[in-house]
């Protein structure tokens, strides 16, 4: 490796991104990988009919089909007509394409006025203006989609729930994808075990659609991540390093610096770079760290932009105990994206 190819790399440890109240909402669109997305481009598989299903519904919905219910995300009626309810909540397993469905909703909705973001953006907004000013700058909105919907933290839940039901009372639609950890929730419904009252209230509001398929990220590749030897990759990054290219020598370093970050602010982490590069990587026992690792790949994917590892491989990162347990599905999805990203 060249001096003049080192001298272009930084390094994710040296990046303190900070983001203000009116860039948060900026950035509420979908990710640069889905601008084009749209119902046509959305690739049903013929052996799993709950994707064309899906697809018809959202696209109902999204024509206004039926008339939406009113009187806000806790109301109750009896024997109220089959009208579309005012949101709509996609379930099922990773790389079935929700997101994709959730960014073409997003473009198709007739609304002046609709935000696309993550459940982790949402909840830093709401932190970062204050509840009451939240509610008000997004009162009016046509539409919120909120990808990977978090359901395993009570208080993050209860404020997104009554933040939601004071938009929809005002006639805001939402559409939503899952990110429920099965083996405490369940596949396909809400965690009304666990938060009762405010997650039966919202579920009552949603329509849950169910999506079935197989991972369509592993479909043209062999299920595993590249590892690189030393000398590959020294070469894979002085080649990214010429567009700008991350490359950390530990590992470790990047995920203690990950707690010092708010998960929202990671996308500014992998902000303008060709490549990420992961030196030593080993597996993660710690369920904060796993997390935070998530939310890193999540940004990462977001951004479609390669990895290249040495060390343990990526598709081994997360330990047998995390992915038999309650955030297995989140782990899954994550190496899926990272096996994805290493082929990149």
């Amino acid at each position: 490796m060249t001096a003049t190819a080192r001298t272009t790399f930084v390094h994710l440890t040296d990046r303190n991104p900070q983001l203000s109240g009116a860039e948060m909402v900026a950035s509420l669109v979908p990710p640069p990988q889905f601008d084009g997305a749209t119902f046509d481009t959305y690739r049903t598989d013929a052996e799993y009919p709950s994707q064309q299903g899906a697809k018809d519904l959202l696209v109902r919905f999204c024509s206004g089909g039926g008339t939406v219910k009113r009187g806000g995300l806790f109301s109750r009626r009896k024997n109220a007509e089959p009208e579309m309810k005012p949101g709509v909540y996609l379930d099922g397993g990773f790389g079935v394409g929700k997101t994709h469905l959730l960014a073409a909703t997003y473009h198709a909705f007739p609304a002046n006025r609709k935000y696309f973001g993550s459940f982790i953006e949402y909840t830093a907004l709401v932190g970062a203006l204050g509840y009451r000013n939240a509610v008000d700058l997004f009162r009016g909105s046509g539409l919120l989609c909120i990808d990977e919907f978090e359901l395993d933290d009570p208080g993050d839940t209860m404020v997104m729930t009554r933040f939601l039901g004071e938009l929809v009372a005002s006639g805001t639609k939402v559409a939503a994808t899952s990110n429920t950890p099965p083996n405490a929730l369940g596949e396909g419904r809400f965690a009304a075990q666990d938060f009762l009252r405010e997650i039966q209230a919202m579920s009552d509001a949603f329509q849950t659609v169910r999506i079935d398929g197989v991972d369509y990220r592993q479909r043209a590749i062999d299920g595993t991540s590249i590892t690189l030897d030393q000398g590959a990759y020294d070469a894979a990054l002085a080649e990214a390093a010429r567009g700008g290219a991350a490359s950390d020598d530990v590992f470790d370093d990047v995920i203690r610096h990950l707690a010092t970050v708010h998960p929202s602010r990671y996308i500014r982490l992998v902000e303008g770079l060709n490549a990420v590069g992961l030196r030593d990587v080993r597996q993660l026992t710690d369920q904060s760290e796993a997390l935070r690792f998530v939310a890193l790949v999540d940004r990462i994917y977001d951004a479609q932009t390669p990895v290249r590892a040495t060390g343990l491989g990526l598709n081994d990162v997360f330990s047998e105990e995390m992915l038999g347990g309650g955030y297995r599905k989140k782990y899954l999805r994550a190496v899926s994206r990272l096996n994805a990203q290493t082929h990149a």
